[in-house]
């Protein structure tokens, strides 16, 4: 129930006004791999290219090209990501997925963006240095939202299920 919760609130968030970058993507994505159902990976994939194909056309209004294709392949690799941690969440390894999904955006969208907007940036390797540097800003971002996110959504069950025992102790002391 909580991955399809923070899937919905991921999408929602992407319509709402929010810092560049900042958003519960890849922590839903990370999320979803590791307590969505297994029958079901492609529902959050699904999801969010919907939103993609619907923030790019109908409401920023911009050409749809195939650099978005590199994000969607990211959004399945995130998933994938996330079902490495089904058996084991310990903090490192969550830890460790979230700066996995950081970078790894970073690296890809950076480099798409340089190889489909030709006219953005020169076709060498001083034109592929520019597309970093002028992500660098909402690197910080993105690398800040995906640990923050991907905390609070892995904490939330295990909070839950402490508090749920504090709660049990105390009714049945009381009674």
């Amino acid at each position: 129930m909580l991955a399809y919760l923070f899937l919905l609130t991921a999408v929602a968030v992407r319509f709402l006004p929010h810092p560049w970058m900042f958003t519960p993507v890849a922590a839903s994505l990370l999320f979803f791999g590791a307590r969505g159902p297994r029958r079901q990976p492609w529902l959050p994939f699904v999801m969010l290219a919907a939103s993609d194909v619907i923030l790019t056309k109908f409401v920023y209004s911009y050409p749809f090209s195939w650099d978005h294709y590199v994000t969607w392949v990211w959004y399945a690799a995130i998933i994938w990501l996330g079902t490495n941690l089904r058996e084991n969440t310990k903090p490192v390894r969550v830890i460790g997925a979230a700066l996995a999904s950081s970078v790894s955006f970073f690296l890809l969208s950076n480099l798409a963006a340089w190889a489909a907007w030709t006219d953005l940036y020169p076709r060498t390797l001083k034109g592929i240095m520019e597309s970093y540097v002028a992500g660098l800003p909402f690197f910080r971002n993105t690398l800040e939202g995906d640990l923050l996110f991907t905390m609070a959504m892995f904490a939330t069950p295990v909070a839950a299920h402490y508090l749920a025992g504090v709660f049990a102790k105390e009714d049945y002391n009381a009674a």
